[in-house]
């Protein structure tokens, strides 16, 4: 059996994580770490991570960046596998992350979805196939989303810019912008609106024609399966960096 701790067990991604874990007899929910302990949980909450007291085999850690690194430090002082599924890093904190991956077991992906893992490989396949054209990455999300662009388009960006010799400069803010368009540009917009989970599309313009890739995300289920599934695997991993490609 593998304990669990879900980190920001108050929140949307953590209470889906915590509703399908027992979906996975392989998992044992045994705590959760958050900010405040709300009360509702069925389980122990812990708001002082110096008091956190149960065995715990794996984190899976929906939360922000600050609070990543924090029980990071904690995971290392116990040697215990984490989950990571929070986006948003700056490139110090990918650094510290990388850092720590030295010592114990990180899975770490900008997004949990198996789909969004193949779109990734397609669209860095498409982009060397389509080397004229026009790359634009467009993302939309709920109103209540914290960091811009989502981590899911920067993941597409990346690998598309990976495919290409890593030869592209990414442009977030166009009207500041008073030049044409270069073509060694990726362009990336995010939307912020309503309760959408996620879209995500990739827009390859053509002198004559436009090829669009898009996913489109219906729950939050999706991101907590695959946390849950990342979960069984780094479980049993040596120290390393680990995502969704080692998974699948």
């Amino acid at each position: 059996m593998i304990n669990v701790l879900v980190n920001g067990c108050n929140g949307r991604m953590g209470q889906e994580v915590i509703k399908q874990i027992d979906n996975y007899p392989n998992l044992l929910l045994v705590a959760g770490f958050d900010k405040f302990d709300n009360g509702l949980n069925t389980f122990p909450v812990f708001t002082d991570i110096e008091k956190i007291n149960e065995k715990i085999d794996v984190i899976i850690d929906f939360s922000v960046p600050d609070a990543t690194l924090n029980i990071l430090e904690f995971a290392k002082k116990n040697n215990i596998s984490v989950v990571i599924a929070t986006t948003g890093f700056s490139d110090e904190q990918l650094d510290i992350i990388k850092d720590y991956s030295k010592y114990i077991p990180i899975f770490k992906s900008a997004n949990m979805s198996f789909d969004i893992c193949l779109m990734s490989k397609i669209v860095a396949n498409l982009a060397q196939v389509l080397k004229d054209t026009d790359i634009e990455i467009v993302e939309t999300h709920h109103n209540r989303k914290i960091d811009s662009p989502s981590g899911t388009a920067m993941l597409l960006a990346d690998s598309i810019n990976k495919s290409l010799g890593n030869k592209m400069k990414y442009t977030f803010d166009r009207h500041s912008i008073h030049a044409k368009r270069e073509k060694n540009e990726i362009g990336i917009s995010s939307i912020r609106g309503g309760n959408i989970v996620g879209e995500h599309s990739v827009k390859f313009f053509g002198p004559f024609e436009t090829f669009e890739i898009t996913h489109t995300s219906y729950s939050r289920s999706v991101f907590a399966d695959g946390a849950l599934k990342a979960a069984e695997f780094v479980a049993t991993q040596p120290s390393g960096l680990y995502d969704m490609n080692d998974l699948v």
